[in-house]
């Protein structure tokens, strides 16, 4: 009697991330009380968190990160569980803040985009993909922090 092995193995399941990703910049004085972005700089190691929230409106997921030299944040949200499909979804249920500035110069939050109420998350059709990973990418913002002192003649 032969015996025969079979190698075929489960086929792997793919993995599937949610990713936040955005920009933040400090407002220029011409357009403090705006939201417009005319001017802006972008702020090197701001400090963003996402929150998101269950359908009773409990916080499921928090996580904050920092921007990169150019001010752009990618937030893999490691660990994100949707218990409830269209009510955990990421697009309901998470926003973006500020948190933090490290320019002592533009350090004030403001409300551009939400930013200080929480943004809210865009889907623009950007998906990731790999042989066994896939990445659904949101992005929220752009958010910027403001000047603490504008020069009377700035805001014309």
């Amino acid at each position: 009697m032969a015996s025969y092995e079979t190698n075929q193995a489960e086929p792997e399941e793919k993995k599937v991330d949610v990713v936040v990703e955005g920009m933040v910049y400090c407002q220029s004085c011409d357009h403090y009380g705006s939201w417009s972005f005319n001017g802006a700089k972008p702020i090197r190691s701001a400090k963003i968190s996402v929150i998101c929230k269950n359908h009773r409106k409990q916080v499921s997921y928090y996580k904050a990160v920092e921007t990169d030299e150019n001010g752009y944040f990618y937030a893999q949200l490691d660990g994100f569980k949707m218990g409830h499909s269209l009510l955990d979804h990421p697009l309901q249920s998470c926003h973006v803040k500020l948190v933090s500035s490290p320019l002592a110069n533009c350090s004030l939050l403001s409300n551009v985009n939400y930013g200080i109420y929480g943004a809210p998350l865009r889907f623009e059709n950007k998906i990731l993909r790999g042989s066994h990973y896939e990445a659904v990418v949101y992005s929220a913002g752009p958010l910027a922090f403001r000047p603490a002192h504008c020069s009377p003649e700035s805001h014309v």
